[in-house]
Formats: C-alpha cells, sequence, structure tokens
C-alpha cells in the first residue's frame, strides 16, 4: 500500500527513542520531511543523521508552556507548512496510588497531556491549511483500569477523550484526529522491567519475558516497529475516512469492547 506520506512534513514527539524513534523511522521511509523532537539533542541528531530524509532537530522539554510553539514555529520556518503531528512523548510514573506523591501526578500530566494538547493548537492552523492528520499515542491503560498505573490510565484516557474532541473540531476545519493504544511494547523501559524480573528470580532475559507476557494474558510484546506502522497508515491519506478512530495496537490485550 502507497501511504503518500513523500514530502509532508511530520512533527514527532519522543523521537529519541522507543516508539517515536521507530515512527520517525518508519515515516522517514515513506519519504516524509521531519522535525524530531525530545529532550535529548545528541541522541535526535544520531537519528537524523541516519535518516535518508529532510530533518531538523528540536531539543526541547515539552513540559515548558512554550515549547510546542516553538517547536511548530521550527517546522513551518524550514518546511513552510505542517502535515502530521505524531504526539508520542510522555512518560508517567507507575507505584502504589498511595505513595504516589502530588509532583508525581503534575509532571505525569505536564508532559503527555498538556505537551500534546500545546502541540495541537500550535499545529491545528497549519494542519487546517494542509489538510493534515494528529495522531496520539495513548495506550491501553486508558481503557482498562490499572491499580499501579492510575497516573499513566488516567492520562492516557484524557488524552483519548482529547482525540475525540478534536476529531469532531475536525471534521469541521479538514484535519484528523486519531489515536494508537499501544499495548505492552518491547522499548527500553519495558525492557528494564523484564530484566528486573529476570534478575530477581535469576532466570534469563526470553523466559522471563515469556512470563511477563503470559501474566498480561498476550502471546509476545510488540516491537516499536509494530506501534509506527499503524501510525503511519492513521497519519495518511490511506486512512481518509478515518477520524476519531482509537486503535487499539496491544496483541489482544484489551478484551473490552
Amino acid at each position: 500500500m502507497k501511504l503518500e506520506l513523500a514530502g509532508k512534513v511530520a512533527i514527532v514527539t519522543g523521537a529519541s527513542r522507543g516508539i517515536g524513534r521507530a515512527v520517525a523511522e518508519v515515516l522517514a521511509g515513506e519519504g516524509a520531511k521531519l522535525v524530531l523532537v525530545a529532550r535529548s539533542a545528541d541522541r535526535l541528531e544520531a537519528l537524523a543523521t541516519s535518516l535518508a530524509v529532510d530533518t531538523i532537530v528540536v531539543a526541547c522539554d515539552l513540559r515548558e508552556p512554550d515549547a510546542a510553539a516553538r517547536v511548530v514555529g521550527c517546522a513551518v520556518e524550514r518546511f513552510g507548512a505542517v502535515d502530521v503531528l505524531v504526539n508520542v512523548a510522555g512518560a508517567t510514573k507507575r507505584g502504589d496510588f498511595l505513595e504516589l506523591a502530588d509532583a508525581d501526578w503534575a509532571d505525569g500530566y505536564a508532559l503527555k497531556l498538556f505537551g500534546a494538547m500545546r502541540l495541537c493548537r500550535a499545529a491545528w492552523p497549519h494542519l487546517r491549511a494542509s489538510r493534515g492528520s494528529i495522531v496520539n499515542i495513548s495506550g491501553i491503560g486508558g481503557r482498562t483500569g490499572s491499580a499501579d498505573f492510575t497516573i499513566g490510565g488516567t492520562v492516557n484516557a484524557a488524552l483519548l477523550n482529547l482525540t475525540k474532541a478534536l476529531a469532531d473540531r475536525g471534521v469541521r476545519d479538514g484535519v484528523r484526529v486519531n489515536a494508537v493504544n499501544p499495548g505492552s511494547t518491547l522499548t527500553e523501559r519495558l525492557r528494564a522491567r523484564v530484566e528486573a524480573l529476570a534478575s530477581e528470580e535469576r532466570i534469563d532475559f526470553a523466559d522471563a519475558e515469556k512470563k511477563m507476557a503470559e501474566k498480561l494474558r498476550v502471546a509476545r510484546f510488540g516491537a516499536p516497529a509494530e506501534i509506527a506502522r499503524a501510525v503511519a497508515f492513521l497519519a495518511s491519506p490511506a486512512a481518509g475516512y478515518c477520524q476519531g478512530v482509537v486503535l487499539d495496537v496491544d496483541g489482544g490485550a484489551t478484551r473490552t469492547l
């Protein structure tokens, strides 16, 4: 399937690692021009060097209120347009609800929800002009509550609601807005959890990975590239009739309607 993304200008946040990096690589493979966003300038520069497309790097902390406008400004200054926005950035702290401090909650919302919201707002006029699209990376915790994921679950649920609300606005403005809910994906964060289990139970990584996947009742964990390919589809004209879609890419972990 040709996704018709060649020459399109795509902003990808959280691009320095994990799902964000995989999204950048897949979009680059489709010929998109990229605006890579994360806090780590070194990682972004290394990624940009590896991609065979026109790319700029914007190293910033999306928790800062003015960061979103700066990202969009850099994109428009360099490329003259924004066609795609992929909001990936955002890690939230796990743990016992009674032990999580106000600062943990504020930090979780500041990056994943408010960072994404501000980018959507800043990019919207340009996406309206290009009849572009937004893909928000939420997570299955927004659909199924978990006692040790109260911050992440509520942030993800809020981001899904924002996706639906902006999709409603997008019908009028010609901007498509959709979301992907990744399940457990073998990024650096999940690898660290598997390694901790392997060390705790004195088993090798593969056995720990299998044991953790079985506990979640899935056959295996996902690969970042699998999430990225779903994102590329939703971002592209090939998904032109998708509006307000919430796509679970989770190996069957979500069993509710």
